[in-house]
C-alpha cells in the first residue's frame, strides 16, 4: 500500500481495521481501570504529548473534565501539560525542551495520580541509533514512575520507549511509511472517546 499515492479509502480502511482491533484489547481495560481508581483516589490526570499528540492531550484532557460529568458526580480532575504555553516556553527557554514536562511536574505529581503520554513513535530508547527524540516524554515518565504514579502510554510503530516503561500502553501497530503517523494519531482519538465513554457509563455507579 505505501508503493501507492495516498487514498483516502485506503486510509479509512485502515482505521476501520484498527479500531475492530481494540474492541477486546486487554491493554484497553486495563487502562480504563487506572483511570477509573485514579478519580476515586481523588487523583490527577496529567496529559502530555508533542507535535499533532499534542493537540490530542489537550483533547483527552478536556473530555475528562467535562463530557464524564454526570448526575451527581464531578469529571476528572485533568491537566493537559501542553496548555500553559508561557510556562512551557519558560522551561523550553531556560532548561531545554527535554525538560517541559518534567519540570512542570515535580511540584505535582503524588502516588495518586497518572501520567497519560500520547505519542506516534513513543520516543527513542537509550542508546536508540535514531537519536534522542522526544526525551521529554521519557524523563516525564521516569520522574511518574520515581513518585509511584501510574504511567498510561498511547503510542505507535513498535511504541518506542513508551511501550517499555509504561504500566500499560495501548500501541497501534503499524510499519506503514505512508499511513503510520496519520493512522496512529486518529486511532488515539477514537480509542480514548471510547474511554470517556466507558469511563461516564461506570461512573455512575460510583
Amino acid at each position: 500500500m505505501d508503493s501507492e499515492k495516498f487514498s483516502s479509502k485506503n486510509y479509512f480502511d485502515l482505521i476501520s481495521d484498527s479500531a475492530l482491533s481494540f474492541k477486546k484489547s486487554p491493554q484497553y481495560k486495563k487502562i480504563l481501570d487506572i483511570l477509573l481508581n485514579c478519580y476515586e483516589k481523588k487523583g490527577t490526570v496529567f496529559v502530555m504529548g508533542c507535535g499533532g499528540s499534542a493537540s490530542t492531550a489537550t483533547h483527552f484532557a478536556a473530555d475528562l473534565a467535562k463530557t464524564t460529568i454526570s448526575g451527581k458526580n464531578d469529571g476528572f480532575k485533568a491537566l493537559a501539560l501542553v496548555d500553559n504555553i508561557p510556562l512551557v516556553s519558560a522551561w523550553t527557554n531556560d532548561k531545554g525542551w527535554n525538560t517541559v514536562f518534567d519540570g512542570q511536574l515535580k511540584a505535582w505529581i503524588t502516588k495518586k495520580d497518572v501520567l497519560v503520554g500520547f505519542s506516534v513513535h513513543g520516543g527513542s530508547k537509550r542508546g536508540d541509533e535514531a537519536g534522542p527524540w522526544s526525551q521529554n516524554l521519557v524523563s516525564a515518565m521516569a520522574l511518574a514512575k520515581s513518585r509511584k504514579a501510574k504511567v498510561v502510554g498511547f503510542s505507535g510503530f513498535d511504541g518506542g520507549a513508551m511501550n517499555e516503561m509504561a504500566d500499560v500502553c495501548l500501541n497501534i501497530d503499524t510499519q506503514s511509511e505512508l499511513y503510520g503517523t496519520p493512522l496512529v494519531e486518529a486511532m488515539h482519538v477514537v480509542v480514548f472517546h471510547g474511554l470517556i465513554f466507558d469511563l461516564k457509563e461506570r461512573m455512575k455507579s460510583l
